[in-house]
Parts: C-alpha cells; sequence; structure tokens
C-alpha cells in the first residue's frame, strides 16, 4: 500500500549552485540532507516543463516528425513536442509547438497524461496530449530545427516501437498512451 504522502520526509536542502544558466534549462548541485539523514551533493536540471503531441488524423495516422538531433548525430522519428516559455500554460505551448514544427493546427486537444521523464536528474515535467480535426496552416521552424513532416498508421508505429524504428522514450511513451487510450474508446477503434 502506498505511503501517505502528508506524512513523507522530504529533503532538507541547505545550499544550491548554479552551474550554468541556458535559454531553455539550468543546471545546479544541491547540498542536501535526505529523508534518510544522510547529507549528500546532488546535481540536476532545472526544466520549466513541456508538452508532447500526438496529431491524429480522422483515418487514425498519426503525423509525425523525422528530425535531426546533434546530441545522438542522427535522425529520429518523433512527435511534436517543446518547452513552455514563461507563464505559458501548457495547453498553450502544445498547440504552438504542433503548428511551429509540423504546420498543422488542431480543433481538440485531449490531456493524456503528465509525466516525469527523467526524476533521477531532472524535475521536467511533460504534459502529453492528443490532437484531432487537424487543419494544415504554416509550418515555421526555429533555425536549428531540420524536421521532415511524415505520416503513420497509428497500428503500424506500434509495429515500429517493436523493431526498434522508434527509439525516442517520449515519442514511444505517447504512441503506446494513444493506442491505450483508443483501445478503451468505444467510438474511435483501431
Amino acid at each position: 500500500m502506498p505511503a501517505d504522502k502528508s506524512t513523507q520526509k522530504h529533503a532538507q536542502v541547505h545550499q544550491v549552485h548554479q552551474h550554468y544558466q541556458g535559454t531553455l534549462f539550468s543546471f545546479v548541485s544541491e547540498d542536501v540532507t535526505l529523508p534518510n539523514g544522510s547529507r549528500t551533493e546532488l546535481a540536476m536540471v532545472r526544466h520549466p516543463g513541456s508538452t508532447a503531441v500526438v496529431p491524429m488524423f480522422d483515418d487514425n495516422t498519426v503525423l509525425m516528425e523525422r528530425q535531426y538531433r546533434h546530441a545522438v548525430q542522427d535522425y529520429l522519428l518523433e512527435i511534436p513536442a517543446g518547452t513552455m516559455e514563461p507563464g505559458e500554460l501548457p495547453l498553450n505551448c502544445a498547440r504552438r509547438e504542433l503548428e511551429e514544427e509540423t504546420g498543422y493546427a488542431a480543433e481538440e486537444f485531449i490531456e493524456l497524461s503528465q509525466v516525469l521523464i527523467l526524476p533521477a536528474y531532472s524535475n521536467e515535467k511533460i504534459y502529453l496530449y492528443l490532437a484531432r480535426d487537424l487543419a494544415l496552416t504554416r509550418q515555421n521552424l526555429d533555425k536549428d530545427e531540420i524536421i521532415e513532416v511524415v505520416k503513420y498508421p497509428i497500428s503500424d508505429t506500434m509495429k515500429m516501437i517493436d523493431d526498434g524504428k522508434i527509439t525516442d522514450a517520449l515519442t514511444i511513451l505517447s504512441l503506446q498512451m494513444t493506442w491505450l487510450y483508443f483501445q478503451n474508446e468505444i467510438i474511435a477503434p483501431l
């Protein structure tokens, strides 16, 4: 049985050292006493939060991106995602990122979940959305975004995950959550 959160102890932070402040995130280390009484230094990424969107057409095809990721020096199949700007609501970020990266807008957004993707060293919370009723607008990429927009049937994406053709963890999680969402919906069977 899970512990009652109101009775759980938290770490005591003695000092925070900011090592890097970028436009999207910061890197800090904290001198802390953990709930078990151990004192240690922990390094972590502080992140404002982000969104990820699974854009789906009426024929159950998913709008995806083949995006160049320099950190791994490869093109990855991903869903649209991005970092929230200061004061931006998650839904507004999802709308903005979908249109900027793919050139599509959506009438309907369904929040699938909120996830902590790397809680061992980052506080980034990602809001996952399913976007429906898509309409073509205009793509507006940042100078560091190299994106080709592609479409796949949702059922094919499950096989592509299994075959190792989709390797981005956020994309895998989001597509699987979308698949499960539709497995539980009577109105839009896959």
